[in-house]
């Protein structure tokens, strides 16, 4: 058995095979899933599992070079980030329209869906390199 935070077999098994500059999606409950790419669906009930747990247990095994999120997920008084985005992460997040969100997870590799229900929570992680 693995052990470690990400001990999903077929979440690993994507995070593994993922080259540079691919696109891995993490959703909340209600983010529309394309034909396409792969779906891993972790819910299980309302908030469980949340984006921040499923976000910090793909950043201990996948190295991210930039992430994408939908504007409309900021802080509408102040833009600040939405509390479940990864503070680990060493860059500011790109922000896109939640449809063009939509369109882009047509290209990605895998979506996960989380159990989480807060609007707009959803990432877009790019693939980086190690070296």
């Amino acid at each position: 058995m693995k052990h470690g935070l990400l001990l999903h077999a077929e979440l690993s098994q994507v995070v593994a095979a993922m080259g540079h500059g691919e696109m891995l999606v993490l959703g909340d409950a209600g983010l529309p899933i394309p034909n396409g790419p792969a779906r891993i669906d972790l819910a299980v009930s309302p908030g469980t599992p949340g984006i921040a747990e499923v976000l910090k247990a793909v950043l201990s095994e996948l190295a991210v070079e930039s992430t994408l999120i939908a504007h409309e997920a900021l802080d509408a008084t102040d833009g600040a980030l939405p509390a479940w985005y990864a503070s680990e992460l060493p860059m500011p997040p790109q922000t896109v329209s939640h449809e063009a969100f939509k369109q882009l997870c047509k290209s990605a590799r895998a979506i996960v869906r989380t159990g989480e229900c807060t609007p707009y929570a959803n990432v877009i992680l790019v693939a980086g390199v190690t070296f």
